[in-house]
């Protein structure tokens, strides 16, 4: 073994010393200033002079040292000469090394500060948990709802709304695309950013779950193949808020959680014994493509619904605000919305939805009230205005429906919604389809995906093929000129939402070249990941879905009035009462019609007039008018819809 010299045992010791902290290099540096002050002083003791004791001289040393404004007061060569080696060391000990390591020191508590790793002391507040594409939407949403913000604020006794978004990794960056985000600019000093993972409990611990009026758990995105997946660290997530929970013995909070795998419904509510909404994300979006392929043009209702900046929406509203009332009696009080139904306590299991319900069905204290309006505030009686003529709707009777033939359907791309996709149009018993997915993909490894899901393609004419939708050889062959629909996807095993969007929309510019070249056009309906994208495609033919939106939007509003979880799922799911596209030609109107005549010729067929869809588009491009004026002349020309809610 070789000898440790003194020297390095000396470095080895300081060293030791340094890395613990500010504090012990504070101490340190301090030893040496009076090491160097007792050494100065000793090198001037035998001069005589002014110094009456040792201790006089190194007070003299020390001041020399910490202050260059003395050395013009020394006398005698040898004084000097100490006096100048005593200031340029304190121009280096002094000054330099202690600004330094509180330079330093300053600039690393600023690091950590802004890293967000201090627990929140807020009370009330609402809870994302992860950073993901549908973050940014998310929190725009929920800053831009003010009507139903105010009610969810009076309801938790809070004055002011705070965020709180617990990220992998808080930064600057961050912040940056806060402010800049749309919807949210100069109100992001709303939002807290907290570093950690939602399967880190003191991250959890962190951004004070147990004392925030709504939590909501985003899904993360996840590389395909790999063992933990979003449902996985969702999961996680409500266990350890549980786990909290009885450890403090607190209240567990509300919580809207988002999963992938529908399937996996029974394994959060075992999770989490609190109130909890669940999102299945992947099954809203299948749903809400299959309603567009049965009702091609239904993509810009659900934009206006449910992703939309302006526009109408679904509002929920207590039975106390309407108590005593019939449903056609609160329609002649809300001129500016559309009453749409009722929502009954079930005891035990939630709300039975009562859309369409009988205009002389009487609206009690417990009910909820399902209205279209296009502010919160037109969902609530207002004096000034003049009430309407009532509409009284006559019996629910479901429409004669016409000979269907084959749908034929061209799916184009590879994601993790195919099963479910593939599912949800299994669920439509009474409709035939044929359904082609193409993948560059292997087949096998499509095959296992599907088989794992539970889904008999036979029961949809479903084949897998293998092309490359971005080779246009490829693309030829499959002939998507010859199907009745076909669907593009954003690929989620692609790097980011940026990259999967750019192949879809390459891939949709080769399809609308190869299309050009057809008398007949196919609907078309493209899916997007990245919500700054949606401006890129303009004037573009297809119909758009941007997921991370319309997910978004669904988090936010349900985190805000939970009972309109039961009443989206009533509306995009088999079986329930649907948004449907109506021929003027199928009503008796006259030539001119406004839309409160419409509304009562609509009520006649026990249904439920939202608007009307119009042939031409308007200098914005939108075909959409919902909830119009009751006294607005519509003009309605021959290729025009009525947007109607109907039996499915």
């Amino acid at each position: 073994m070789l000898p440790f010299r003194v020297v390095d045992r000396v470095k080895f010791i300081v060293e030791r010393q340094l890395v613990k902290g500010a504090g012990f290099q504070l101490l340190v540096v301090g030893v040496f200033i009076g090491l160097i002050s007792l050494i100065g002083g000793l090198l001037v003791v035998p001069q005589g002079g002014d110094f009456d004791d040792p201790g006089s001289a190194v007070w003299w040393a020390f001041l020399r040292l910490t202050d260059p404004g003395y050395l013009g007061d020394d006398v005698g060569t040898w004084q000097r000469f100490v006096s100048t080696l005593l200031t340029i060391s304190g121009y280096v000990v002094f000054m330099g090394t202690l600004v330094a390591i509180l330079t330093r020191w300053l600039i690393a508590k600023m690091a950590e500060l802004e890293r967000g790793l201090t627990p929140v002391t807020l009370k009330k507040h609402v809870v994302v948990l992860g950073w993901t594409s549908q973050t940014l939407p998310l929190l725009s949403e929920l800053l831009g709802s003010p009507g139903r913000m105010r009610r969810f604020l009076e309801k938790h006794d809070t004055q002011r709304l705070n965020l709180v978004v617990l990220s992998e990794e808080a930064s600057a960056e961050q912040v940056h695309e806060l402010r800049n985000e749309p919807g949210i600019g100069r109100r992001a000093r709303q939002i807290i950013l907290r570093s950690g993972s939602a399967i880190q409990p003191d991250a959890l611990h962190r951004v004070a779950c147990l004392d925030a009026a709504a939590v909501i758990v985003p899904s993360a995105l996840y590389e395909a193949g790999s063992l933990i997946t979003s449902d996985v660290e969702t999961v996680k997530a409500l266990l350890s808020i549980a786990a909290q929970a009885r450890q403090y013995q607190a209240p567990l909070p509300f919580v809207v959680a988002e999963i992938q795998d529908i399937r996996k419904l029974p394994v959060v509510e075992r999770a989490y014994p609190g109130p909890v909404e669940v999102i299945a994300g992947n099954a809203t979006i299948s749903r809400l493509m299959v309603q567009n392929v049965l009702h091609p043009g239904l993509s810009e209702v659900y934009n206006e619904l449910l992703a939309a900046d302006e526009g109408s929406e679904i509002f929920v509203r207590g039975g106390e605000t309407a108590e005593g009332l019939t449903l056609g009696e609160l329609a002649t009080q809300r001129p500016h919305a559309v009453v749409l139904g009722l929502l009954h306590p079930v005891a035990g299991s939630g709300w039975k939805v009562n859309l369409l319900a009988p205009t002389d069905t009487i609206v009690r204290h417990e009910d909820r009230v399902v209205l279209l309006a296009s502010d919160y505030l037109h969902t609530g009686a207002d004096p000034k205005a003049e009430p309407l003529k009532r509409v009284d709707r006559g019996s629910v009777q479901a429409s004669e429906r016409k000979a269907q033939g084959t749908n034929r359907v061209l799916v184009l791309g590879w994601n993790r919604r195919i099963p479910s996709l593939s599912a949800e149009f299994c669920s439509y018993g009474g409709r035939n389809f044929e359904l082609d997915m193409v993948s560059a993909l292997p087949l096998e490894e499509r095959r296992r995906e599907i088989a794992r899901y539970g889904v008999d393609l036979e029961k949809i004419n479903g084949r897998l093929l293998e092309a490359d939708y971005m080779v246009e050889d490829d693309l030829r062959k499959l002939d998507p000129a010859s199907y009745d629909s076909v669907i593009l996807l954003s690929s989620d095993r692609i790097g980011s939402g940026e990259e999967a969007d750019a192949r879809a929309m390459v891939g949709y510019l080769q399809l609308e070249e190869i299309l050009s070249e057809s008398l007949h056009r196919p609907q078309v309906i493209m899916e997007l990941s990245d919500p700054a994208n949606r401006h890129l495609l303009y004037g573009h033919k297809s119909e758009m879905l941007i997921s991370p939106m319309i997910l978004s939007h669904v988090l936010a509003q349900v985190a805000l009035r939970r009972e309109l979880r039961v009443v989206l799922d009533e509306l995009f799911t088999v079986d329930g009462a649907e948004i449907q596209f109506r021929d003027p030609q199928d009503y008796p109107l006259p030539a001119s019609a406004d839309f409160q005549l419409l509304e009562k010729i609509v009520a006649e067929r026990g249904e439920i007039a939202l608007g009307v869809f119009r042939a031409a588009a308007n200098e914005r491009g939108r075909h959409l008018q919902m909830n119009p004026e009751r006294k607005q002349f519509l003009g309605l020309q021959t290729e025009d819809r009525i947007v109607v809610l109907s039996p499915s």
